[in-house]
């Protein structure tokens, strides 16, 4: 079997397990930076030229794309799909996933449990958007997700007032959360492969600050999960029609809430804290459809 992996480093942790993964399997894999390839769309059928070669004969894709270049890495997912090769995440689920209100949106769909959410077309009516999640605090978070910048904590009405406005008079686009206090600025990752949850460790944060998303400020250990738990994920990552999804969630007073759903979840924290093999775990998910498949 031959596989190509998605990435723009073939040093990452996350890809190097891959492709140790897949190779003590005795399959062949080739690392491909999505960035330089070229999409040929040819009578013929559907090509891709990268490093002066054709890029012919995967049997799968498994794509690491940053949120950065999710436009163009996500055509490349899909130039693969139209030649027949199995993805580990589809296209279509990518760009979902990206899209932080269309990616609630499934889930409210699918009437999976998350906090409460308003997204307005720059409203000023602060008092009834801050009245619909419950009241302050609220935490107010950008669609298109910075790495210096994803979320803010707006303690009283004041501040979400001055956030608000700040943002609107950029024309940046936000949606404004319920704040789970109980929560106490911890979440919990969990790896889904396949419909089952292959791994999970709880995240805690370092300064006290809330948002447990920002790698730099947390730590975290291994969790033993409830049925609930596990189930939410399994539906989150379903909603998306993802076979590999990292979901987070954060524990509630009123059970589990899913704040995320990733398309391409790293392995490295998950892997070291927990000692479990997920590579290994995605290589079984394409062994399951390609080699045996029936």
């Amino acid at each position: 079997m031959k596989i190509a992996i998605l990435s723009r480093n073939s040093e990452l942790y996350s890809t190097t397990r891959l492709v140790e993964a897949a190779e003590s399997r005795g399959y062949s894999t080739q690392v491909i930076n999505h960035l330089i390839c070229n999409i040929e769309i040819d009578p013929t059928g559907p090509k891709l030229y990268y490093n002066n070669n054709y890029l012919e004969d995967f049997d799968a894709v498994i794509p690491r794309i940053g949120a950065s270049v999710t436009y163009y890495g996500t055509a490349v997912v899909r130039q693969f799909e139209m030649m027949n090769v199995f993805s580990v995440a589809n296209s279509r689920s990518i760009v979902h996933s990206r899209d932080r209100l269309r990616c609630l949106q499934l889930l409210s769909k699918s009437k999976v449990g998350q906090p409460k959410t308003v997204f307005t077309n720059y409203s000023k009516n602060v008092d009834h958007v801050i009245h619909s999640v419950g009241g302050t605090p609220v935490v107010m978070k950008l669609l298109r997700e910075s790495d210096d910048i994803s979320s803010i904590l707006a303690e009283d009405k004041s501040s979400a007032e001055s956030v608000l406005e700040a943002f609107n008079g950029v024309k940046a686009r936000v949606i404004v959360q319920e704040y789970i206090k109980e929560a106490k600025g911890t979440d919990v990752r969990m790896m889904v492969v396949d419909g089952e949850v292959v791994g999970a460790i709880k995240r805690f944060n370092k300064n006290r600050d809330f948002q447990t998303n920002t790698s730099k400020r947390k730590k975290s250990i291994a969790i033993v999960l409830t049925e609930e738990e596990k189930e939410i994920a399994i539906r989150a990552a379903a909603s998306l029609k993802l076979g590999v999804a990292g979901v987070d969630i954060i524990q509630s007073k009123r059970g589990p809430l899913v704040l995320n759903v990733n398309s391409s979840p790293g392995l490295k924290e998950i892997e070291s804290v927990t000692k479990l093999d997920i590579a290994g775990k995605i290589i079984d998910y394409i062994e399951k459809n390609t080699i045996h498949k029936t």
